[in-house]
């Protein structure tokens, strides 16, 4: 049976019709019918570049070059990439996405979604705030994999799920989830018709050899949607720029139901010259020196005596791993300790995961400049040996 989001997405959004934006007419002349104030903004010390953004006007609500930027570029990294601007929707951070997904396609009191833990924590909080009932699926706790056929089993049990979410490299595992498994689960619910949507989030995916993004496959796998964000790899964290990559039609309901005017102007000038050629060639130059870095580091750290293994993998901008006690097993206690003193004392802020399934004794740790890594090492060192007298 071929792909039918009628028995996917909630009925009445299958006849929304969207917000209709001024812009939507007219682009040209003199602009009087949007209620825009057009003596322009009133702050002091405004560059030209500001100024050429037109900050008095509403942003286009489409973002057609940004859109075609992007599908360029991650169509020319994988062979057989027929990904178009139709495949997109853009949001305020990939948070936006999350929470449009359940919105578009989960009935609030009802209906369900399968997380798969450790995983990012904000799929659980949307959940709640769109009152979703949490089915949990966890990782293989070893390989910090997914398990295709625990997932399928979950689905065929109970029809009433309807999203999958699925962290590819994981938060807060840093493993890219094996592109086998993830065709096995795909395959699965396409042979079986069933009505669910697996949901990717690859926050992290420029970390990973290049080609590795499934985002160019959402049009020969319908079931599957893809998210991303340029505040990890391409640095720019404070704009707030997120991508869902789905089939056409999920793709058109996403875009009926987002608000009109979600990405600013001032985002939309930034993210479009981040995604030029050039800006994306120094942004693998930078890729590949924290890649370098992240094996610095990570060997300096398990040479420590009181370090355990690099429990995750090394598919991210941040490694996972385990602290001991005096006694060599991995300590929560221990790692916390360590976690307050390194912020508290030394102004070394890492990130404690103790309380995550499968973490037990772990710290996040995120790849710096190689200054700030050297710090990192020395400090860590030094604290670690002196809780664990």
């Amino acid at each position: 049976m071929p792909f039918d989001i009628s028995k996917l997405a909630r009925a009445q959004l299958l006849t929304l019709e969207p917000y209709r934006c001024a812009r939507d007419d007219f682009k040209e002349g003199i602009l009087l019918d949007a209620n825009e104030n057009t003596h322009g903004p009133s702050f002091q010390g405004m560059t030209q570049q500001e100024k050429e953004l037109s900050l008095n006007r509403y942003p286009d609500p489409h973002q057609h070059e940004l859109k075609k930027q992007i599908v360029e570029f991650r169509n020319a990294e994988r062979e057989g990439g027929d990904l178009g601007i139709e495949n997109l929707c853009l949001g305020v951070g990939s948070d936006e996405s999350i929470d449009a997904l359940m919105r578009c396609f989960i009935t609030p009191g009802k209906e369900k979604m399968v997380l798969c833990p450790p995983t990012y924590g904000m799929y659980s909080i949307c959940g709640v705030v769109n009152d979703v009932t949490i089915v949990s699926v966890p990782l293989d706790l070893e390989t910090f994999d997914i398990i295709p056929e625990n997932i399928l089993d979950a689905i065929r049990k109970d029809p009433l799920i309807k999203l999958v979410y699925i962290t590819s490299p994981g938060n807060p595992t840093a493993k890219k989830v094996e592109e086998a498994k993830l065709f096995q689960l795909l395959k699965g619910i396409e042979e079986e018709n069933l009505n669910v949507l697996v949901v990717l989030d690859e926050a992290y995916i420029d970390f990973a050899p290049v080609g590795s993004s499934l985002c160019t496959l959402v049009n020969e796998h319908p079931n599957l949607v893809v998210l991303q964000t340029l505040s990890k790899a391409f640095a720019l964290a404070g704009i707030r720029l997120g991508i869902t990559y789905s089939n056409k039609e999920i793709s058109l309901l996403l875009n009926s139901i987002k608000y009109p005017y979600n990405i600013s102007n001032l985002t939309s000038d930034v993210a479009t010259r981040a995604t030029t050629t050039g800006a994306l060639k120094e942004t693998r130059e930078k890729i590949n020196r924290i890649i370098e870095q992240r094996s610095i580091v990570l060997e300096k750290l398990l040479g420590l005596k009181y370090v355990g293994r690099n429990r995750g993998g090394l598919d991210a901008n941040f490694i996972l791993i385990e602290i001991l006690n005096k006694d060599l097993q991995p300590d929560n206690e221990v790692a916390n300790r360590l976690y307050l003193a390194l912020a508290k004392d030394n102004k070394v802020v890492v990130r404690f995961r103790g309380k995550e399934l499968g973490c037990n004794g772990c710290l996040r740790i995120s790849i710096g400049t190689a200054e700030e890594n050297s710090i990192l090492v020395s400090t860590f060192a030094k604290v670690l040996e002196e809780i664990n007298q």
